[in-house]
């Protein structure tokens, strides 16, 4: 077996070093020819291709979050070779969802192991951008903004941007167009969700699923200390959560319009400003290594 490793440095905030070194260990024990590529933020999708190109590998290892799941993603999309996720980010939220063991090392062993092939959808965004988790316009977005920003990482730094931006947070107009028809609504936050929950596990969605080939739209309409005290208790127990603070539609696509340009994020990464998001889906564009304790696997895997 071939298996290329793809890392994030500084997802998280991580040292990823420790778990390379055991990595290495590892592939050299059980004779997997193995190589690691680290990402630097110059030039890394065509370093990636050069590298898939010569490599050939038969599996390929995202290590770090959701946006290096996303990055690792994308640069597979036309070549079909399955990937697997090995959870080093802040939150790693697209690895909660879909059930892969938390610690590093025994995410490795599953991803080796695994003949179970899963179909991951993938949503495209105004045509060229991308998301695999949740992306959102409003709060969140915003807090996402003021993290980038700082040099300190992980869930301690984001929930000092949520109180900032708590008390700073004004409902919007937006418009919604899916399944044919049109919703005027208010909120403070929409979310274009792949899946149910943050990475901090508060859900969203309960309903959904990022291998059924749709997605949702989520407008939550306010944030009070009840909606904060519910979200808090549903991040343990679904049964908390509160839907009646927030309207959810599931569709394949969709099309979102502000009377003013406003904030977007996508997988924890600022995508800009804009005055209309349209959302469609690539159905199963993303061949994921699992297993059949993952609970979304919709119909029977493939097996390699």
């Amino acid at each position: 077996m071939k298996l290329l490793f793809v890392i994030n440095p500084i997802s998280g905030g991580i040292d990823k070093a420790p778990f390379l070194e055991r990595a290495g260990v590892f592939c050299h024990k059980y004779g997997i020819e193995s190589y690691f590529f680290k990402t630097t933020g110059n030039n890394d999708a065509a370093n990636l291709k050069k590298v898939l190109e010569e490599f050939k590998p038969d599996r390929v290892a995202s290590v770090g979050g959701d946006g290096t799941s996303l990055f690792t993603a994308l640069a597979l999309l036309e070549l079909k070779m399955p990937m697997g996720i090995i959870p080093l980010g802040s939150a790693n939220g697209m690895a909660a969802e879909l059930n892969v063991n938390s610690e590093p090392m025994e995410a490795l062993k599953d991803l080796v192991l695994s003949n179970v092939i899963g179909e991951l959808d993938l949503l495209v965004v105004n045509d060229k951008h991308y998301s695999i988790h949740i992306g959102d316009v409003g709060i969140n977005a915003q807090i996402v903004e003021a993290y980038e920003k700082d040099e300190d990482r992980g869930l301690i730094t984001y929930a000092k941007y949520f109180l900032e931006e708590l008390s700073n947070t004004n409902p919007f107009e937006l418009q919604i167009e899916a399944n044919e028809e049109t919703i005027q609504e208010n909120g403070v936050m929409v979310a274009i969700c792949n899946s149910r929950k943050y990475g901090t596990g508060v859900p969203l969605n309960i309903k959904g699923n990022p291998m059924d080939g749709k997605f949702e739209i989520v407008v939550v309409k306010r944030i009070d200390a009840n909606a904060l005290i519910k979200a808090g208790l549903s991040r343990f127990n679904d049964s908390y959560h509160d839907n009646l603070n927030e309207l959810v539609i599931s569709t394949d696509n969709a099309q979102i319009r502000f009377p003013e340009e406003r904030l977007l994020q996508l997988d924890g990464e600022v995508i800009g400003k804009f005055k209309e998001i349209n959302i469609e889906i690539i159905k199963g564009g993303v061949r994921l290594i699992t297993n059949n304790d993952n609970p979304y696997l919709q119909k029977k895997p493939e097996h390699v």
